[in-house]
C-alpha cells in the first residue's frame, strides 16, 4: 500500500488557510487519492468542544492554553489522523502544532515547555509537509475583520500578530525540509498555483 501523506497549513489570521485546504483536498481527491480535510483545534467531537473553550473564552495562562491545544491534538492524531494515514489516505489539516508554538509562544510560552508537551502528545509524529502561508499582518487582519464572528485570537492586537508571524517564519527557517513559505498576499488562484508547485516538488503530487 502506498503510504499516506500529512499536509498542514499554517499562518496568521486571514492568510487563506481554510480556502487553500479545501482546494488542496478537492484536487487530491480528483486525482484519485483518499483525502481527509480537517482542522485544529478540532477534528473530533471532544476536540471541537476544546476548540469552543479556546476560541470563545479566556485569557488563559499560556501553559494551560498550550495544554488544552495538545489535549485536543492528541485525541485528533490518535483517533483520526494516524488511522487515516495508515490506511493510505492523505490528510490536509488547517493548523497543527506549529500554531501552538507561534500563538502561545507569542504570549510567553517557553519553547522548552512546548517541546515537552509535543513529545508527550505526539511521540515524534510530524507533518510530511507544512505550507506556511505568509502575508503582512495588517493585510491579514483586514481580511479577518471582514469575516463575521471574530474569535478571541482574531481580536488580539497587531503587535501580538506581528510576533506570531515572526514565530512562524522562524519555524520555517529552522525546518526547511518540512516547511515551505508561500506568499499568501497574492490572489487565491496564484497562491494555489504556488502550492501546487510545492506539492509536485516535495511530494510528487500533481494538483
Amino acid at each position: 500500500m502506498e503510504p499516506g501523506r500529512f499536509i498542514t497549513l499554517e499562518g496568521g489570521e486571514g492568510a487563506g488557510k481554510s480556502t487553500q485546504a479545501r482546494r488542496i483536498a478537492a484536487a487530491l481527491a480528483a486525482s484519485g487519492r483518499p483525502v481527509l480535510r480537517t482542522r485544529e483545534p478540532g477534528g473530533t467531537p471532544g476536540a471541537e468542544r476544546i476548540r469552543d473553550l479556546l476560541l470563545g473564552h479566556g485569557p488563559w495562562d499560556p501553559v494551560a492554553e498550550a495544554m488544552l491545544h495538545f489535549a485536543a491534538r492528541r485525541e485528533h492524531v490518535v483517533t483520526v489522523i494516524r488511522p487515516f494515514l495508515r490506511a493510505g489516505g492523505w490528510v490536509v489539516c488547517d493548523r497543527f502544532a506549529d500554531s501552538t508554538l507561534a500563538y502561545q509562544g507569542a504570549q510567553g510560552l517557553e519553547r522548552s515547555v512546548w517541546a515537552r508537551l509535543a513529545d508527550v502528545a505526539l511521540e515524534g509524529f510530524a507533518p510530511d509537509l507544512t505550507l506556511m502561508l505568509d502575508m503582512p499582518v495588517e493585510d491579514g487582519m483586514a481580511r479577518a475583520a471582514a469575516r463575521s464572528g471574530a474569535d478571541r485570537y482574531e481580536r488580539m492586537g497587531a503587535a501580538f500578530h506581528a510576533r506570531v508571524r515572526k514565530m512562524f517564519l522562524a519555524i520555517a527557517a529552522a525546518e526547511p525540509g518540512r516547511c515551505a513559505v508561500v506568499d499568501a498576499s497574492e490572489p487565491p488562484d496564484a497562491v494555489f498555483a504556488a502550492i501546487g508547485g510545492v506539492l509536485r516538488q516535495r511530494l510528487g503530487a500533481v494538483l
